[in-house]
């Protein structure tokens, strides 16, 4: 039996992040990984998916410059030299990973991994003992039992539709959510006939509606069928109902993408006493399970299916570990100011809550919307055809800020300063009083701010 401080079973983000914080802090640790290091995000998920993005969006400023004064004539792409930068762009950052925990002198134990007591890990028929375990198993697929999609090589997921040899001339994207937006995006870009077939009767439904309408009728070359229930499918043929009818869509290749599920089986959870549903492992705040010294983070909690609060969950775990007290100053995770972000076309993020949420807690809220075209970057790179919008929402007596959500390009990479304004719980005025580099597509957070409704002054 061999002896750790931590044993960690996942190495996806939030158990390689884990394993980095833990053992520049001194600890001895192994991480157990069945498949590849990075897990989903890294091999099947966030990364390759941004690596098409790129290539879908370069393909298509190409053949769209002409406005900028950029002549690009008989454009084209190669979806096997796609497919190689996206293979080059995965091993590069697996290889990362790979000599980061090679660095700090991480255990890494290639198997699955199984719980055999609180304090105990079985793997490859070796017994692994340690003072605390954290569980970072991640997510898989939903696979809902819809007839005809089993064994049905029109079929894929997110990881087959990844592995396809050429670009199919005609896509149906069962799931209206992240993971099929974003694939609409990329394949509507490359030429692609898309079409979106989503039960609820918007797309995007953690977003705000009126933000995710706006994302739909700005994708015109994606047709979405909204309120509508898959029935089956027959060879290359979804057959739905909308409204009382039943209607048919044929394509070439069938995308399933309605959601990930944590993974909460083939670890023995049950067997040790852990609690946990269909919807993750429970934990509090500090990551901790209802077990002494077992803490679970990422995707298997279902608290928030995302990378980077994957990051923050085992950055949570890990300081806790390391320090007892680390609850008190501070580390904790604040699930509220957790950013989202959808790279559709246009781009999306946001943090807090949308109005719909204010209104179901009781929260009184006011909120102003502006166009980005108030940017003069945004302008100057995306002229007046291009989507784009803020929304700001704040409390409408005290004008704390609520929520900051964003459509328009670089939204991602701005949106982590509207998660520090919820984190610092700012004000409007706050906000008002930043300076904002300039030009700069940010800026539109600002003139959201300027442009909230300021309270009516006592007579």
């Amino acid at each position: 039996m061999t002896d750790f401080d931590v044993i960690i079973l996942g190495g996806g983000p939030g158990g390689y992040i884990a394993a980095e914080r833990l053992a520049a802090g001194g600890k001895s640790v192994a991480l157990i990984e069945k498949d590849t290091l990075g897990g989903t995000c890294l091999n099947v998920g966030c990364i390759p998916t941004k690596a098409w993005m790129n290539s879908a969006k370069l393909y298509d400023h190409a053949r769209n410059s002409d406005q900028y004064g950029v002549k690009a004539e008989a454009v084209t792409y190669d979806w096997a030299a796609i497919q190689d930068w996206k293979a080059t762009t995965v091993s590069t950052l697996v290889s990362g990973v790979v000599q980061m925990m090679k660095k700090l002198k991480v255990t890494v134990i290639q198997g699955q991994g199984k719980l055999i007591s609180p304090t105990s890990v079985e793997v490859n028929g070796e017994t692994y003992q340690a003072t605390d375990i954290i569980i970072a198993t991640g997510s898989v697929p939903v696979a809902p039992p819809i007839p005809g999609t089993i064994r049905n090589k029109a079929v894929v997921d997110s990881t087959g539709l990844l592995a396809i040899k050429d670009v199919p001339e005609r896509l149906t994207i069962i799931g209206g959510g992240v993971i099929g937006v974003e694939f609409a995006g990329v394949f509507s870009q490359l030429g692609t006939k898309v079409t979106v077939i989503e039960m609820m009767d918007e797309i995007l439904p953690f977003m705000d509606r009126d933000l995710a309408r706006r994302i739909r009728t700005c994708t015109p070359d994606v047709d979405f069928h909204l309120g509508a229930k898959v029935e089956s499918v027959k060879k290359t043929t979804v057959h739905y109902t909308t409204k009382g009818k039943t209607e048919t869509c044929v394509s070439d290749l069938i995308v399933m993408a309605v959601g990930r599920r944590p993974l909460v089986e083939g670890w023995s959870a049950q067997e040790i006493g852990l609690e946990f549903s269909d919807k993750g492992v429970q934990v509090d705040n500090r990551m901790r399970t209802n077990l002494d010294h077992v803490w679970a983070v990422g995707d298997v909690t279902g608290r928030s299916l995302l990378a980077h609060a994957a990051y923050r969950m085992g950055e949570i775990a890990a300081a806790n570990i390391l320090d007892p007290e680390a609850a008190k100053k501070g580390q904790l995770m604040r699930w509220h100011t957790v950013p989202w972000a959808v790279y559709s076309t246009p781009e999306s993020a946001g943090v807090g809550l949308t109005k719909a949420e204010c209104a179901k807690q009781g929260i009184e809220v006011s909120s102003s919307t502006v166009p980005l075209v108030l940017s003069g970057r945004f302008i100057a790179e995306q002229g007046l055809s291009r989507a784009g919008v803020v929304t700001v929402i704040a409390e409408t007596d005290s004008r704390v800020i609520r929520g900051i959500h964003v459509i328009g390009p670089y939204a991602p990479e701005m949106i982590w300063g509207a998660a520090s304004v919820l984190e610092m719980e700012l004000t409007i005025d706050d906000v008002r009083q930043l300076v904002f580099p300039h030009p700069s597509v940010s800026e539109g957070i600002r003139e959201a701010c300027w442009a909230f409704p300021d309270k009516k002054r006592k007579s």
